[in-house]
């Protein structure tokens, strides 16, 4: 199957009942500025474009929000608790933007648009939620070309540094995506190439 618009991914997800229960529970939780966010776009995605007939497991479910008001880590463990009382067999994972860029080492972000665009890799730069219509939206502030053509490059933000590029190698090494996906192409850009184009 062809993947070529932003319309073609929303479709992919509406059509996904598995996905839909999924954002439909983490709306559940009214968080501030949510989005279920990259793997769990990517994936599909990619699945979608290898043509295979089973999903392929996910680590975890990102569901990210931005709430400045009160970045308690123990919230968070709450609210996933609240996740699996209604899905338990999903490897929940919450995080409040508004305290990830301390982990991060990053400045602070302005939302959580803010944050998915500071993700290491464009194809995990992603996110998706309903609207008011109960429609899917799609956040993609890199852009859809990388994940539609298998392609994993830096984002923008990552490729500002040569520290935020190391930290893109290493992640890109240790998710192996290419052994699971033997279609993606994984930009490994060495230190020497870092340094030639900063």
């Amino acid at each position: 199957m062809l993947i070529k618009t932003e319309k073609d991914i929303i479709s992919l997800i509406q059509s996904d009942e598995w996905m839909m229960g999924i954002i439909k529970t983490a709306e559940s939780l009214n968080l501030p500025d949510w989005w279920v966010c990259a793997g769990f776009v990517r994936t599909k995605i990619w699945d979608v474009l290898h043509g295979f007939d089973e999903r392929t497991s996910l680590p975890d479910v990102d569901v990210v929000y931005f709430d400045p008001s009160n970045t308690s880590e123990t919230v968070e463990k709450e609210l996933e608790g609240k996740l699996r009382n209604q899905h338990p067999d999903i490897p929940w994972s919450v995080k409040n933007q508004a305290r990830m860029h301390l982990i991060n080492n990053l400045p602070p972000y302005t939302s959580s648009i803010d944050a998915i665009s500071k993700f290491p890799e464009t194809v995990t730069a992603l996110g998706v939620k309903l609207n008011r219509m109960n429609q899917v939206i799609l956040t993609s502030p890199s852009g859809i070309d990388d994940v539609i053509n298998l392609i994993v490059n830096p984002t923008p933000y990552f490729f500002e540094t040569e520290e935020r590029m190391q930290v893109y190698q290493e992640r890109v090494k240790k998710k192996n995506w290419e052994s699971v996906w033997d279609k993606v192409r994984v930009n490994h850009i060495t230190s020497e190439n870092i340094r030639m184009c900063l």
